[in-house]
């Protein structure tokens, strides 16, 4: 590394600060990040129409600086869509290389929530992308509320989607995953500084938009648990299939810091893209 360098010069150019040297951008945490909750409307089984909705959303968060940018549950398909059976992709498949190859042409940081097909099973999984395209983490979520879909989602048993990255430890959870203290307690053991929570946050059109306070309670719940930043993510649209048809998701995207404390909101049953900047202190 130091090849035709004079030692004693090098040691005299360190001492008197010349000389720097830096940490793998992999290992070095930045203190400071800004992070997007990119509340869209999902319309079930609008492939094309949803993708063209996450595109202009992640371009929107980009052009307001953000490093890591977050979307809903089940955002190409939409959530508890029997129809996912047939038309879902595995991870790595054609939906999960759509979104790795917009997290590369814009250079973020991407968390999205995807149904995944994998053999006979239908997951409701969650992937972390980096700036170059990589998927860094997958998550499947593991209380899948099977009453609300025939045959229903595939429930995933373990607590162990965490991953290093330039801006910290980073977990992903989903949706309803954050409603179990039990799982909140072995996603804590593993020591997040951030949590990324993809939301389809879904009452009957009346309880709108004071449902949302549940949500806030929600999150502010999983950070005091994890003791990590949370960004909740939630949808805007309406469940069409099986027995919660009728209902809508009501926005209201949450993000809390580390104590708990709500920094940001999105708009109540609207589209948004709202920028949180984080200081992570772990």
């Amino acid at each position: 590394m130091f090849e035709h360098t004079n030692t004693i010069s090098l040691w005299c150019a360190i001492l008197i600060g010349i000389v720097t040297t830096s940490t793998p951008a992999v290992f070095a945490k930045h203190n400071t990040i800004k992070v997007a909750m990119c509340q869209i409307f999902i319309l079930d089984g609008d492939r094309s129409g949803n993708l063209v909705r996450i595109e202009n959303a992640i371009a929107e968060a980009k052009d307001n600086g953000a490093d890591i940018i977050c979307l809903p549950e089940s955002a190409i398909l939409g959530w508890e869509n029997p129809n996912a059976h047939k038309r879902a992709c595995p991870i790595p498949g054609d939906d999960s290389n759509k979104m790795c190859e917009l997290a590369k042409k814009y250079q973020a940081y991407l968390c999205v929530g995807l149904d995944e097909k994998d053999g006979d099973k239908l997951f409701d999984s969650a992937i972390l992308i980096d700036d170059k395209g990589l998927i860094l983490l997958k998550h499947r979520k593991l209380i899948v509320l099977p009453e609300l879909m025939e045959p229903p989602y595939t429930a995933a048993r373990d607590v162990n989607a965490i991953v290093e990255t330039k801006f910290g430890r980073i977990g992903l959870l989903i949706c309803a995953d954050t409603h179990e203290d039990k799982i909140l307690k072995q996603m804590a053991k593993l020591k997040p500084d951030l949590l990324l929570v993809p939301y389809g946050y879904v009452e009957v059109e009346e309880k709108w938009p004071k449902h949302g306070r549940q949500l806030q309670k929600v999150v502010k719940n999983a950070a005091l648990r994890t003791g990590a930043a949370v960004i909740g993510t939630n949808s805007v649209g309406e469940v069409t299939k099986g027995p919660w048809a009728g209902r809508v998701y009501g926005g209201q995207s949450v993000a809390a810091d580390n104590t708990g404390k709500i920094l940001e909101t999105a708009k109540d049953r609207d589209r948004d893209v709202k920028i949180v900047s984080l200081t992570l202190t772990k």
